[in-house]
């Protein structure tokens, strides 16, 4: 058993919701130097922001909104046909300092715990496994977060979330420009997948490229589309990321 504490943030919605309305995960980094004050701030009413659970450097899980009510954790946000994400979804808060401040490894408790907890909510809500989402997925101009260390992949071989399968020898593919035809092809894949897209030559796609690269092809996040990232987005429809 997990070592688990109750603090309460105010900052939610007191309607209930059914837990039928639960269908996403959603994760964070809190982007905060000190893990206390990332807490405390997630408690402040003046904050307008919260999460269902804050997991701790230590693998500690805190409890700080109940799973029935609307915790304040998405914001401006959009998956699918799904807008704001705070009606539908679960958050999870893990500490890390983030980009801003040299952005170090999630450390092994709490991937561990992360995974933990993950796997309840799992079972709990019958979340599918396309429905485990980075904050970055959904308000990819916005957030960076949970970012490029969060371990996905990990993740994916405890039958969370989704991974992709390519053979090693595609790497090669990596610097190779995709064509104009293949950038729509890649789009066209993205919004299988989920992300919202605006307008696929606007500035606002290079997020979107940037948040999938950071989360399906963390090594290189350069927000252009080669073949190697329409191989890997072409391998997650087939897996059923659709």
């Amino acid at each position: 058993m997990k070592n688990f504490k109750l603090i309460y943030s105010i900052n939610f919605n007191k309607a209930a919701r059914s837990s039928k309305k639960i269908t996403y995960l959603i994760y964070h980094y809190t982007g905060m130097r000190s893990e206390n004050n990332a807490v405390e701030r997630l408690c402040n009413k003046s904050s307008k922001v919260s999460c269902h659970y804050f997991i701790k450097k230590n693998g500690t899980i805190i409890n700080m909104v109940p799973d029935k009510f609307i915790a304040w954790h998405a914001g401006i946000s959009c998956w699918k046909k799904d807008k704001n994400l705070n009606d539908r979804s679960i958050g999870i808060e893990i500490h890390n300092p983030g980009h801003f401040n040299n952005y170090p490894q999630f450390t092994k408790k709490q991937i561990k715990s992360t995974l933990y907890l993950t796997k309840i909510l799992k079972k709990k809500y019958n979340i599918k496994s396309k429905n485990f989402l980075g904050h970055s997925d959904i308000a990819p101009k916005r957030k960076k977060d949970p970012g490029e260390k969060f371990p996905w992949k990990y993740l994916s071989k405890h039958k969370v979330g989704i991974w992709y399968s390519i053979p090693k020898n595609d790497l090669k593919l990596r610097n190779i420009e995709a064509t104009s035809n293949e950038k729509r092809l890649f789009f066209l894949y993205l919004k299988k997948i989920g992300y919202c897209l605006k307008n696929k030559h606007s500035e606002y796609s290079i997020y979107i490229i940037k948040a999938f690269q950071r989360r399906y092809r963390p090594k290189i996040i350069n927000g252009k589309i080669d073949k190697e990232c329409l191989k890997i987005a072409k391998n997650l429809i087939k897996l059923g990321l659709n």
